[in-house]
């Protein structure tokens, strides 16, 4: 059964209630006897620091305070942060194509946040934004690592976005009421700006980035934006309630959508439910950990093809639909030692997984564990060394429709052009190190293992190596 409130295809009385929404929640009689003071940060619990986790805090950066010109805007409530990413993978051995290539891609992006209540007297109303600029085409996976017939279910270069564009990732309004322990936000939003944020992102392979909320193929990472409203409540002083009612439109990352302000293409909402605790009950040192829940009433179509005319939802093409689907999701990043005295220096453990409706998702089951240490040589106390494994198990359901084409085309031959590999499970390891050049400088070689890519068994094992370069203006 179908949620009440639905967005359809033709969303302009959902935009319409999101903009009175904000107008009304932000005036000053609606807020009347809540309290709250200052910006709205997303901050840790008391004496919880997530250094050690990868959670650091922004470096000075190449230019500086851009002489005085920084320091002037932060007096009028605007603060942000200017950063150039690269990623460059060379397939080394292996692979579904053994041809050599180097494939780089880059991006700058832009995130700045506005402080509203110096100019309105809105308790703690921020305006807070994201633009992305990604540049070139090279995909190591699509080019060489994978077998192409198959859907890819890891990437080299997890910040592939697929184009060279620049594109708007969020630009959102968020308040906080009952001191601080309510947070609301609304506008056109990214994922990231609420759920999943217990892992950071700071392995080059996709898998391993950040937790596994984006493989419910419903919603997407950092530079892809639509239409929600969220709420976060603090329950207690480390565990916070998520909650939402997002746009679920298969749109977002087309080229057209890069800025536009329109619901063409929705097909239905996003409903996420996420607990996050933040501790330190572990021999007093951070820990984050969360757990999720997404649905979503938006038809999604069966991925075998040989059950299309079935009892159930179906479509005029023919094949069959389902009228809502789920996908779970949780993990956890927990510091286990801390060097000596500095508790911002030490190991951490992570581990994530998502769950998913296999009958529309082709990726059913994903995890990835691993260890990250901070500062473990004396003489570089603020380098990384990581090192971390992801599985990605493929749905039976896509199984079977691979094995069902192989059937009507009747092929068998894995050579065959027209054969459709019956993927099984993928493996990738991944093993860097982050050298701290300078504030502003970070340069991360890593050798990556590709076992089974794309979860094919003939596909030759793979060795890639990679370079990761981040500067912070």
């Amino acid at each position: 059964m179908k949620p009440i409130l639905y967005l359809t295809r033709q969303m302009n009385s959902a935009a319409f209630y999101l903009l009175t929404s904000t107008i009304l929640l932000s005036s000053p009689a609606f807020s009347e006897g809540l309290t709250g003071s200052g910006e709205y940060i997303e901050q840790s619990t008391p004496q919880w620091q997530g250094i050690a986790l990868g959670f650091e805090p922004q470096q000075e950066g190449l230019l500086g305070d851009m002489l005085g010109i920084r320091p002037i805007l932060s007096e009028h409530g605007f603060n942000y942060s200017l950063g150039y990413l690269s990623q460059l993978s060379y397939n080394a051995g292996g692979g579904y194509n053994h041809n050599k290539q180097a494939s780089y891609i880059d991006q700058f992006s832009l995130t700045f946040q506005q402080d509203l209540e110096l100019y309105t007297s809105i308790p703690d109303a921020v305006i807070e934004g994201n633009i992305v600029n990604r540049n070139h085409d090279n995909n190591l996976t699509r080019d060489r690592l994978q077998d192409p017939r198959v859907n890819i279910t890891d990437l080299s270069q997890e910040s592939f976005g697929g184009q060279s564009i620049t594109r708007l990732g969020w630009l959102t309004f968020a308040r906080s009421f009952a001191e601080q322990k309510l947070h609301w936000r609304i506008g056109l939003m990214n994922k990231v700006q609420d759920f999943d944020q217990v892992i950071p992102c700071d392995f080059q392979t996709l898998g391993l980035c950040g937790g596994k909320s984006a493989n419910s193929l419903t919603w997407f990472n950092w530079n892809v934006h639509y239409w929600g409203t969220t709420l976060q409540y603090k329950l207690t002083d480390g565990l916070t309630l998520k909650t939402g009612i997002l746009e679920q439109n298969p749109d977002a990352p087309s080229r057209g959508r890069a800025w536009s302000w329109s619901t063409k293409g929705s097909k239905g909402i996003l409903l996420p439910l996420e607990l996050e605790l933040k501790t330190n009950t572990f021999q007093d040192l951070p820990g984050i950990y969360n757990l999720g829940l997404l649905y979503t009433n938006a038809e999604q179509r069966d991925l075998y093809n040989g059950v299309s005319g079935a009892p159930g939802a179906t479509d005029p093409d023919g094949y069959r639909y389902h009228n809502n689907t789920w996908f779970f999701y949780g993990g956890f990043n927990q510091q286990v030692t801390k060097h000596q005295d500095d508790a911002n220096r030490g190991l951490s453990v992570f581990y994530s997984m998502s769950l998913a409706d296999q009958r529309t998702n082709y990726m059913h089951y994903a995890a990835s564990t691993g260890i990250r240490y901070r500062g473990l040589f004396d003489s570089r106390p603020q380098d990384w060394l990581g090192l971390g494994v992801s599985m990605v198990k493929l749905s039976d359901y896509y199984r079977d429709n691979q094995r069902y084409q192989n059937q009507i085309n009747n092929v068998s031959d894995y050579a065959n052009p027209r054969y459709s590999p019956v993927p099984g499970h993928s493996i990738t390891a991944e093993l860097y190190y982050r050298f701290r050049v300078t504030s502003w400088l970070e340069l991360q070689p890593d050798l990556q293992y590709w076992h089974s890519p794309a979860g094919v068994s003939q596909t030759q094992d793979a060795w890639v190596t990679g370079l990761k370069t981040v500067i912070t203006f």
